[in-house]
């Protein structure tokens, strides 16, 4: 491309310089010639001025006299009836120019000189004519160089951005090279790499939280698998296999919301639905872990609340709650249902020495954790929880006591406090 553009740029010029030179040469040599065609008409006639006058007056006429007179590269014939002819200066061969003119007495003065001179004039101005378009054409290589480099450099920026882009680095470059057309192709690449650059963040974020979340669920699962196998009971069997039924219908609304989130966070498929269900279907699944580490899992406060939410998210949220208390936390483990105005919040907290204070502001963040965990448990269960118009927060660091608000169904009747069990 940077040849092309030398190439093209040095063809106008050429061109330019071809059609404007020839003219100007064609103008110029007109224009000597004729100049020196009338100096040399102006000089007869002076010299015919200066034969009559020396004849008015009775005046000697003589080549000595008449050199004088004229330019020293010329020759002036002087021819006076009665007298034999006066030459001045000495005679150009070849190709001249002439001029002659004839006094009221008859004489006649031709003058001559040769075309050489006006040769060599416009062997000059041919000479000025030529350095000037040398001069131009120089100028233009560099000036195409210049404009071709300018052009040629950016395009290997943009091409190497784009490459860049599909060998998986979508780092935007934010570069501009002061020519709109090329501007507008960086700023599609640079809005390119950030879309990618977000694509990738969402995928990885979909691979973290899927390994995050389905952890649980299939450990859960194939611990009842294994009950399952080392049983001989019928009764044992069917209920641990309901159980793991129930398990894989849980796992398939994680994988189904999972894919939710990451197609768009702000969808959300809310429902009316029984609080003390979600409840009870995580105690039953996480009291077996609590058993094996000697530690209890309760729950109190009211019961027959609902809520407006989706139940899968609500379990998964309160299963990321309940697992962080198991891995951080101490002690007896508490779920505890309240009612605050037209919201319902659930309270997980437990005996442990609580979220550090340096943690405190940034709990939910990613791959913030106080401990060798992932750090994605409660980023994902608060975005679970907003995803269908909740909330999760930090009510109390010490001893950690987090709170799970959703919007809350009126019921007609009051409810009792639930005991603690």
């Amino acid at each position: 491309m940077r040849r092309r553009l030398i190439n093209s740029t040095l063809a106008v010029v050429l061109v330019v310089i071809a059609v404007f030179g020839v003219s100007l040469v064609i103008v110029e040599t007109r224009t000597i010639s004729a100049s020196a065609q009338e100096s040399v008409e102006s000089e007869a006639l002076r010299l015919i001025s200066v034969v009559e006058s020396r004849l008015l007056g009775d005046e000697a006429i003589n080549s000595g006299v008449l050199a004088e007179q004229i330019d020293p590269d010329r020759f002036a014939l002087i021819e006076i009836p009665g007298r034999d002819p006066i030459g001045v200066g000495e005679r150009p061969a070849g190709s001249v120019l002439r001029a002659t003119e004839t006094g009221e007495q008859g004489e006649k003065v031709t003058v001559e000189e040769s075309r050489s001179a006006v040769t060599r004039e416009v062997g000059r101005t041919l000479l000025i004519i030529g350095a000037v378009a040398l001069l131009a054409i120089v100028s233009a290589v560099l000036l195409a160089v210049r404009q071709a480099n300018r052009l040629a450099s950016p395009l290997t920026d943009l091409a190497e951005t784009a490459e860049r882009l599909g060998s998986g680095d979508p780092r935007p470059r934010h570069k501009r090279y002061g020519v709109p057309e090329l501007d507008r192709v960086a700023d599609v690449l640079d809005s390119s790499a950030e879309r990618i650059a977000r694509m990738l963040t969402a995928e990885r974020r979909l691979a973290a939280d899927a390994s995050h979340q389905l952890r649980t669920p299939l450990t859960a699962l194939s611990m009842r698998i294994e009950e399952i196998s080392v049983t001989d009971d019928p009764e044992t069997v069917k209920e641990e296999a309901n159980i793991a039924l129930t398990q894989v219908e849980r796992l398939t609304d994680v994988v189904e919301r999972l894919l939710t989130n990451s197609r768009d966070p702000r969808t959300g498929s809310a429902v009316v639905f029984d609080l003390d269900e979600v409840i009870k279907q995580q105690i039953e699944e996480w009291r077996p872990a609590y058993r094996s580490t000697g530690r209890a899992l309760v729950c109190s406060g009211k019961h027959g609340l609902r809520a407006v939410g989706t139940p899968g998210a609500v379990a998964q949220v309160l299963a990321a709650l309940i697992e962080n208390s198991l891995m951080h936390g101490g002690g007896t483990v508490a779920l505890r249902t309240r009612v605050t105005g037209n919201q319902v919040v659930v309270e997980v907290t437990d005996e442990g020495p609580g979220v550090p204070a340096e943690l405190g502001a940034r709990i939910f963040e990613r791959a913030i954790s106080g401990r060798n965990s992932t750090g994605i448990g409660l980023a994902v269960a608060r975005d679970l929880a907003e995803a269908d118009g909740g909330r999760l927060e930090l009510l109390q660091q010490h001893p950690a006591v987090f709170a799970l608000f959703l919007s809350r169904v009126p019921v007609d009747r009051a409810t009792p406090e639930r005991p603690v069990r």
